[in-house]
């Protein structure tokens, strides 16, 4: 595996992984298009082959961070990719020395919440009815950075 900063020409092999994971409520190609436009943060997982593995994305900005997405593929998780994804966040946020990173995690997420609490996220509140169509609840998650 080998995790590099998401190129535009990589955004066509997102959307499957997208579409799979998130459904009615995946980004387009035009969102992921306007995160690189605006200058953030987005790095991509790929195999030995090239293919798209996972991604993860941060936005910066006023000494903040904030983690838009990180995504694995379901035939690749539960090998570390989100982990690594996640720690390539962190030390981009580090770079940036933002003072927080917030996120927001879908409230029935229990593997990804786990996950972020492994790495000092802290649940600070919900935004309910946050993911549209399905209604789902966020839980919004934030660490301090020293």
């Amino acid at each position: 595996m080998k995790i590099d900063r998401l190129r535009w020409w990589q955004i066509d092999e997102l959307l499957p992984v997208e579409a799979d994971l998130f459904g009615a409520e995946q980004w387009t190609a035009a969102m992921f298009w306007n995160e690189l436009a605006n200058g953030h943060h987005y790095l991509v997982a790929t195999d030995d082959d090239g293919s798209v593995l996972g991604y993860a994305g941060l936005a910066v900005g006023q000494g903040e961070g904030w983690i838009n997405n990180i995504a694995v593929r379901r035939d690749a998780q539960r090998r570390g990719i989100g982990r690594a994804l996640l720690e390539g966040l962190l030390a981009e946020a580090g770079r940036h020395g933002v003072k927080q990173i917030l996120l927001e995690v879908a409230a029935d997420n229990a593997a990804a919440q786990r996950l972020y609490a492994a790495y000092g996220f802290e649940a600070i509140g919900v935004r309910k009815g946050y993911y549209q169509p399905s209604n789902t609840d966020a839980l919004v998650m934030r660490r301090e950075e020293p």
